[in-house]
């Protein structure tokens, strides 16, 4: 069974935090240099812009290589006007046909 992309990614996420929460308050000792630290500290605030322009740029870059479907909506456009005789044949008038 999979794990849903969901649990993934909270998996992901809730262990870095457990991490970096951990580093936060003392637990894990180090000998890094003040400048580390201080990118730790902001670790998750770059994380998050970095997803975030990651993000953007996907659903950028999808919505360039979006095909055109021409026989889905061929198909579509016959399933309405099949639609709208079955309709007319049972005494429906659209409001386009009054005068």
């Amino acid at each position: 069974m999979a794990i849903p992309k969901l649990f993934q990614w909270l998996l992901g996420v809730g262990s870095f935090m457990t991490v970096w929460l951990a580093y936060l308050i003392g637990y894990i000792q180090t000998d890094l240099r003040k400048e580390y630290h201080e990118i730790i500290i902001a670790l998750p605030i770059y994380l998050l812009i970095t997803f975030a322009c990651f993000t953007l740029g996907m659903i950028g870059y999808r919505v360039a290589t979006f095909n055109d479907c021409v026989e889905a909506s061929k198909e579509l456009k016959e399933q309405i006007e099949e639609a709208r005789r079955d309709l007319e044949t049972k005494g429906y008038k659209y409001s386009s046909d009054w005068k």
